[in-house]
């Protein structure tokens, strides 16, 4: 089965996406993830959409409007980060209060959809794809507060749950390469940066013929050299931090255990370090 190699997800996003001929990439993902038809209307300016140096090898955020006007934010980030999920929440607050006006009717707040897509691993939790809503559940009756049959008529929404901001959070290691259906072709793109060639996801289409190494300029071939291997450089950075904060931890347990007279090789078995490192503390 072929498989075509195709530029990263949060290249896409900053460089090629943001153009209107390439919304179907975009309506595709949005469709697969949303379970249902999204029509990108523009990306909308905003402070979240702002590229800072960093955002070379770090973080991607867009704002994007649909034909509806809900607001969708796609932000991606591969390091780690202590309070992403503060971010999630003020990134959707922030939307919320910068598309109403003052004065407007609250029943015109716009509806918020946060896509996080991290390659960290946020939380605990084995899955790759969650979901987060707002709903009301009765703390005798354990009934689901339901909108009434007005307020469904005036807000146009069937659930309350639909008048609230919606989260996705894609871990996209956990993924296990495997496509069970159209979403996980795309779990497998953002993962791999590779379309198999039986993959039918909506966007995936399009995005066989505007994610092409190839079919990108000098120009853009050498930036996107260039911040893949910032972006290598970076990921070693933080991998090597980790080992040797990790090692330093172990050293410290070494010595509490050792001056506690805790035998030599329980040491070994409990930090990971060999009998030959603990005796030399």
């Amino acid at each position: 089965m072929a498989t075509r190699s195709m530029i990263s997800f949060d290249w896409a996003l900053k460089r090629l996406l943001c153009n209107k001929a390439n919304f179907g990439v975009l309506e595709g993902f949005l469709s697969e993830l949303l379970r249902r038809k999204i029509v990108v209307k523009s990306i909308v300016e905003s402070e979240s959409n702002q590229q800072h140096e960093d955002d070379k090898f770090n973080k991607v955020d867009l704002l994007v409007e649909n034909d509806t006007q809900e607001l969708i934010i796609i932000e991606l980030q591969f390091y780690s980060y202590s309070s992403y999920f503060h971010r999630m929440l003020y990134g959707v607050s922030k939307s919320i209060t910068e598309y109403i006006s003052m004065g407007e009717d609250y029943e015109n707040i716009r509806k918020v959809y946060s896509v996080n897509i991290v390659y960290f691993d946020l939380g605990k939790g084995d899955d790759y794809i969650y979901h987060g809503s707002t709903n009301f559940v009765g703390l005798h009756t354990h009934e689901e507060l339901q909108l009434s049959e007005k307020q469904r008529s005036v807000y146009n929404k069937n659930t309350i749950a639909d008048l609230f901001p919606e989260y996705y959070i894609l871990k996209v290691q956990n993924f296990n390469d495997v496509a069970k259906d159209t979403l996980d072709e795309w779990m497998y793109y953002l993962k791999n940066n590779k379309i198999k060639d039986d993959f039918t996801a909506q966007g995936l289409d399009q995005a066989r013929k505007v994610l092409v190494y190839d079919n990108l300029s000098d120009e853009e071939k050498w930036r996107y050299e260039n911040e893949i291997k910032i972006t290598r450089i970076k990921n070693g950075e933080i991998k090597t931090a980790f080992m040797d904060g990790e090692y330093k931890k172990a050293i410290q347990i070494a010595k509490n255990l050792k001056a506690a007279g805790v035998a030599i090789d329980i040491i070994a078995n409990t930090t990971g370090l060999t009998i030959e490192q603990i005796e030399k503390i």
